[in-house]
């Protein structure tokens, strides 16, 4: 007779349905106590949906919840936190205009005689801040603190309803890699506590390194699970995708074309201290590395028009331009995917077909001045073949796709424009593993086609499997060019960190 305790949580035959989307199909999985369950799978895998269920955002269609062996009915999220379940969200939900004791404790505030007894909420919310070894005072400014204090005053929040499961979704994605440090630590001592966390993220180094057991999703179902010895790349990747992925940057050999970009001393209004220079040439993929803060994305918005230069000249073809706003840039053949796809990329509740048609609604419209349907119909169709993407027509709603999929529409209305230079800031951000190597498929397609393709990343083993050469940057000032046979996690830190004893001015390619 086996007297083993019920799991802490455990989820039996879970389905839920959307219109026209079976969003999980009868999901089942199980959390130990003090236990931390990485939850992985491609975008649209359903580990969003099953999260809000747990939660109590959404109500499953079918199936069972049980917690300590009892069914359960998570109707609303005041039910999942009374028994015991928080939900971090990957984009926080705190308010900057509080204090921390204010945010940990909103909507829940102690009170006395009908006043909020804010010298209650402070003593309580530092007991819990130093619980969880964030090293700040109740009565700081929220908007005072960095995005990684920020996520651990989420964890706090969460905490101080006693929670007893706490899911985590991409908690890192936003951190810079001190912060994620951090994070882990508090992870690791809440586990030593019995605290149990589900774990979600696209980034499978985290996993392997926090994760005492893995759970895949895959097209809504379980995929399978991993044990601690068994939780390595390979084996998260092909539970995921379904299939090996052998080379996951397949670069191909193509003829290199002539120079269609120059950049010569570009002051950004960032850093104008630290004139740009570099080329770019018809057919390659330069990477551009550097640690947050290295004034990257900067770069890529004063090229675009978005940000005003200091000085400095941008030459297309031999011939300078003039890019005092994205209009003008997109007139010369410019393109750029933003790092932040749903704020500055998307009009999330608008349809494919219209986030799609922006970008062409100047150059494409009829003489009075109308909307040209029939291109913007030709040209959706068009994205939705090209790119694979995974929509059931062209008019959903944007919010409702997958994180890989929205960021296919936002390159899908770039490409509709047939630009020359595709600018892209973190082409691969919070979308999973399968839908990153259709990106850098089509990274590698664009430029055997002659695109000239300039590409930020915060990844590494990115810069070096996908760039003909890279260009390095540290706090505005580019340190140093590679090219592809130089590229390594050393050279390119080396400049990345500034710690270089050879030339620091700028490169001119």
């Amino acid at each position: 007779m086996d007297d083993a305790p019920p799991p802490l949580l455990e989820v039996r035959q879970v389905s839920k349905r959307f219109p026209g989307v079976l969003a999980l199909s009868e999901v089942s999985l199980t959390l130990g106590e003090g236990e931390v369950l990485a939850v992985i799978g491609e975008n649209g895998a359903g580990k969003s949906t099953l999260m809000k269920i747990l939660a109590g955002v959404q109500l499953p269609d079918s199936g069972t919840t049980l917690i300590d062996g009892r069914p359960v009915v998570l109707d609303s999220v005041k039910t999942a936190l009374q028994s015991g379940i928080a939900l971090i969200h990957q984009e926080l939900n705190l308010a900057e205009n509080l204090p921390v004791g204010a945010n940990i404790y909103l909507g829940r505030e102690p009170n006395r005689f009908g006043i909020i007894d804010r010298r209650q909420i402070n003593a309580d919310a530092q007991r819990v801040l130093q619980q969880i070894g964030l090293e700040i005072e109740a009565t700081d400014a929220l908007s005072d603190l960095s995005i990684g204090q920020r996520q651990l005053v989420e964890i706090a929040k969460a905490m101080s309803v006693n929670a007893r499961v706490l899911i985590m979704d991409e908690p890192t994605s936003s951190l810079s890699a001190g912060e994620a440090e951090k994070l882990f630590e508090v992870v690791k001592d809440l586990r030593s506590k019995g605290v149990s966390i589900i774990y979600i993220s696209h980034r499978l180094g985290e996993v392997s390194e926090l994760a005492d057991r893995v759970a895949v999703l895959r097209d809504g179902k379980n995929a399978g699970d991993l044990e601690r010895k068994e939780i390595r790349h390979d084996n998260m990747v092909r539970l995921m995708v379904g299939r090996d992925i052998s080379q996951f940057y397949a670069r191909t050999s193509h003829p290199i074309g002539d120079v269609v970009l120059e950049v010569d001393r570009l002051r950004t209004p960032t850093w104008p201290a630290h004139p740009l220079s570099f080329s770019l040439r018809a057919g390659e993929i330069v990477g551009v590395a550097g640690l947050v803060g290295a004034g990257r994305t900067e770069m890529l918005r004063t090229i675009f028009g978005i940000d005003q230069p200091v000085s400095g000249h941008v030459k297309m073809d031999g011939t300078e331009i003039e890019l005092d706003s994205p209009r003008s840039a997109i007139a010369a053949g410019i393109a750029l995917v933003p790092e932040d796809r749903k704020l500055h990329g998307l009009v999330i509740d608008m349809t494919v077909r219209n986030n799609v048609s922006l970008a062409g609604l100047f150059k494409n419209r009829l003489r009075a001045g109308f909307l040209n349907r029939s291109v913007e119909k030709e040209d959706t169709q068009q994205m939705i073949r090209d790119l694979r993407i995974k929509t059931p027509n062209e008019s959903q709603i944007v919010r409702f796709l997958s994180g890989g999929n929205q960021q296919k529409v936002v390159l899908g209305k770039w490409l509709a424009m047939k630009p020359r230079i595709l600018l892209l800031d973190e082409p691969t951000r919070g979308i999973d593993v399968g839908a990153k190597q259709e990106i850098y498929q089509l990274m590698e397609s664009l430029a055997e086609q002659g695109m000239a393709v300039l590409f930020v990343s915060s990844e590494m083993e990115e810069v070096i499997g996908m760039s003909d050469r890279a260009i390095v940057m540290h706090e505005g000032k580019i340190t140093g060019e590679l090219q592809r046979s130089e590229l390594s996690e050393e050279s390119i830190m080396q400049r990345a960190t500034g710690n270089l004893n050879a030339d620091e001015s700028t490169v001119t390619t």
